[in-house]
């Protein structure tokens, strides 16, 4: 570890403390979990922000301890040439929550106010119309009784800088940099620009932006997931006992015996 990585290190909430908090956290979102499914209510929660500003760590902290079924996690890949010839919020609507589910977008419709109008993969008119008409789409989202809450994650730039170095050095995570990830590097300005826009134009009162400082990375991912328990009111879900039922001894059969001599996996371990 470098002498930058560990003076970052020391600065970052310690790990136990960390885990500690993380556990007592997410404990409380399979509360809300169930408090969700129980009343049957609809949530789609958003995060945005730059490259490698922490949004997947964040997103798995959240996710790791519940049901897949309630926390639905949808990150969308580029659009296929059908959906390019679809109204351009079509793509996301299909994935809009019923009830008992919270949905999870990693990166969204905001796709169009940052990477899509910095890299040239829309017009200026296409640009303009989502800023202006975007609020009320979500207006209508927040009519129809979905809670819709939207994060931005922001990171610095030195910050954002030596995640990008340490990504480059490590081979387990040199998946994480793309063409697309240099480029955004390089471009901070024209994405520090995008994202201003962005916020004066969709941090209204009924769908407003939340910002998350994310440079400790631990601390974001707390800091984030409180905030989150307290945007969606909840009560502990009544839940009936649950106790073991008796095996049936009916019908004795060797379970073990049956699979020998099948192809078991060598166990070095």
């Amino acid at each position: 570890m470098g002498k930058q990585d560990a003076s970052q290190e020391e600065k970052s909430l310690k790990r136990k403390k960390y885990e500690k908090e993380l556990r007592r956290l997410q404990a409380e979102l399979c509360k809300l979990q169930d408090w969700v499914k129980y009343k049957g209510l609809r949530a789609i929660v958003i995060f945005e922000g730059r490259d490698a500003a922490g949004k997947g760590g964040t997103i798995r902290a959240i996710t790791e301890r519940v049901s897949p079924r309630v926390f639905r996690l949808i990150a969308l890949p580029a659009p296929s040439d059908r959906e390019k010839t679809q109204m351009y919020i079509q793509r996301y609507m299909q994935h809009f929550p019923a009830a008992g589910e919270i949905l999870i977008f990693d990166r969204s419709w905001y796709n169009r106010a940052g990477v899509e109008h910095v890299m040239g993969f829309c017009t200026d008119e296409q640009y303009r119309q989502f800023l202006k008409l975007c609020p009320t789409f979500e207006k209508y989202i927040v009519d129809a009784r979905i809670i819709l809450i939207k994060y931005w994650l922001e990171v610095g730039k030195k910050e954002q800088q030596r995640r990008f170095e340490a990504r480059i050095k490590d081979p387990l995570r040199q998946w994480k940099l793309s063409p697309m990830d240099l480029e955004s590097y390089r471009r901070w300005n024209e994405y520090s620009k995008a994202r201003d826009k962005m916020l004066e134009a969709t941090d209204s009162k009924h769908a407003p932006w939340y910002l998350v400082r994310s440079d400790d990375k631990r601390k974001a991912r707390l800091n984030c997931i409180s905030h989150l328990l307290g945007m969606i009111p909840y009560k502990k879900a009544p839940r009936e006992k649950i106790k073991l039922p008796k095996r049936s001894e009916k019908h004795g059969y060797d379970d073990q015996g049956s699979v020998k001599g099948r192809r078991f996996v060598p166990e070095k371990f």
